[in-house]
């Protein structure tokens, strides 16, 4: 990875008026930072402000939301993409958890403030709040349907919703900590869930009953994922016939984050352990790839891409800052990764520059969430933001 650049938070407000400055840096990994400025020369007839760069780096090209800068000394470039709306009022504190639902009318969300809400993706408007967990909300994610909520709360509890009347249809009762993050088998008769107890469970939800603990290691499960594995990968089989009750688990991995600096891979349905990975601080997130590679991020800052087939060494470790890696989202060919400094930012395989959601001003970006050309945030600051790709 190139030295990452930075950018004011606010660099397109700032840059609208005339005169209007912004600040840019590039941290080269090792070197001493650079550090430059963006300075508004006027506003052009289609509403683009005329920005020019300070010594050392290069406008290459500016939209109303997008800027494209580069650092040619250290072959450096990023792409800033600034938020196309932002929801304000969703929410009074922290918003730790949001996603969307399948057909992209949808969110959810949880927060500090110790609500949990539906509301239109498209406006922000609330349509339903969602009470019935003691104590904070940690998850919360739509099923494929896009028509039930599940979340995982500080009670130890999951929960099933309706997202048409906001009742809760379903209580899981089994964890004897709180719940970190859940994963969703195939079209959800099944679902996962990770908790600080050290468990990872899998429920039976048109019965509510555990239908396992797929992995119990001692220490707290930061995040799980749920992945259809390759052929070539051997998964093992289980000690005992799987209950009927089981419904999609076969040929499946779950992936496991754990605070012990362990990453830990076991077939769902076989429950074999597939492969243990010892990173170089907490593991917070992971999700999968393909049916063999894999991402998983560190409190450290470290993103390491590990081969299933291979897992000893890591196709690549991604280190951007020291800041914690608090969510990694597959998005087409590439990924999307959020960190504790508020930085957000999607890597494509076919292209050499980095694309930065920007507007965070130092706060954690929390999780983040896609539904076709739309990506979500929910950041420290109370903020849910709205990036529209093809403002690019």
């Amino acid at each position: 990875m190139a030295a990452p650049l930075r950018i004011q938070s606010d660099w397109a407000k700032a840059l609208r008026k005339d005169e209007g400055q912004a600040w840019l840096s590039c941290h080269p990994p090792g070197k001493p930072s650079l550090y430059g400025s963006l300075t508004c020369q006027g506003i052009g007839l289609d509403g683009i402000p005329e920005v020019t760069a300070s010594e050392g780096f290069i406008v290459n090209e500016i939209n109303k939301k997008s800027i494209h800068i580069s650092c040619p000394k250290e072959n450096a470039s990023s792409k800033f993409l600034a938020p196309y709306t932002t929801f304000s009022r969703i929410h009074t504190k922290s918003i730790t958890c949001l996603d969307i639902s399948s057909g992209g009318g949808l969110g959810v969300s949880s927060s500090s403030d110790g609500t949990m809400k539906i509301w239109q993706a498209s406006n922000g408007e609330l349509r339903r709040v969602l009470e019935g967990h003691v104590f904070d909300v940690n998850c919360c994610r739509f099923f494929p349907s896009g028509l039930v909520v599940l979340s995982g709360g500080m009670d130890a509890q999951l929960k099933v919703w309706s997202a048409e009347d906001a009742s809760c249809v379903a209580t899981f009762k089994g964890h004897k900590g709180g719940i970190l993050d859940t994963a969703i088998v195939d079209r959800g008769r099944n679902v996962v869930s990770g908790s600080r107890d050290g468990t990872a469970r899998l429920w039976d939800c048109g019965r509510s009953a555990c239908l396992g603990v797929i992995a119990d290691c001692g220490s707290s499960i930061n995040g799980v994922a749920v992945g259809a594995a390759d052929n070539s990968i051997n998964l093992g089989s289980p000690e005992h016939i799987p209950s009927e009750r089981e419904v999609g688990t076969e040929a499946k991995m779950l992936l496991v984050a754990r605070e012990d600096k362990k990453l830990q891979c076991l077939g769902l349905q076989s429950r074999q352990p597939v492969f243990l990975f010892i990173g170089s601080d907490a593991f917070n997130c992971c999700t999968f790839l393909s049916g063999f590679l894999l991402l998983a991020g560190t409190q450290d800052g470290n993103i390491y891409q590990l081969d299933v087939r291979n897992p000893r060494a890591p196709v690549q470790v991604i280190h951007r800052s020291g800041a914690p890696v608090l969510s990694l989202l597959n998005f087409r060919d590439g990924f999307i990764a959020s960190q504790g400094d508020g930085s957000c930012f999607i890597v494509q395989q076919d292209l050499d520059y980095a694309i930065e959601l920007t507007g965070a001003d130092c706060d954690p970006v929390y999780k983040v969430a896609t539904w076709e050309k739309q990506i979500y945030t929910c950041c420290r600051d109370g903020l849910l933001r709205r990036y529209q790709l093809s403002d690019l």
